[in-house]
């Protein structure tokens, strides 16, 4: 028998065995399960729109106070040549 073969069997002898029994609220289990995760994943999501919105508010507010576009004053003046 080859390595494919074996797998199969053990398989098709764990099919041929009887199902154990499943509970009858499984399914409503699951799904409120589901509902709970995807709620879950909605605040969270939510939540981070919300800190990534205040960090470019932030950003806006810091860059329109010291404008960082602009080029310093010099803090020396040049020497003067040729007077």
């Amino acid at each position: 028998m080859s390595r494919y073969e074996d797998k199969e069997a053990a398989v098709r002898r764990l099919l041929d065995t009887p199902h154990p029994p499943v509970p009858r609220d499984l399914a409503l289990r699951a799904a409120e399960r589901g509902a709970r995760l995807r709620h879950h994943a909605r605040r969270v999501r939510r939540v981070l729109w919300a800190l990534g919105a205040v960090a470019v508010l932030a950003f806006v507010v810091w860059a329109s106070m010291t404008h960082p576009w602009e080029v310093p004053p010099a803090e020396t003046t040049p020497p003067l040549e040729g007077l």
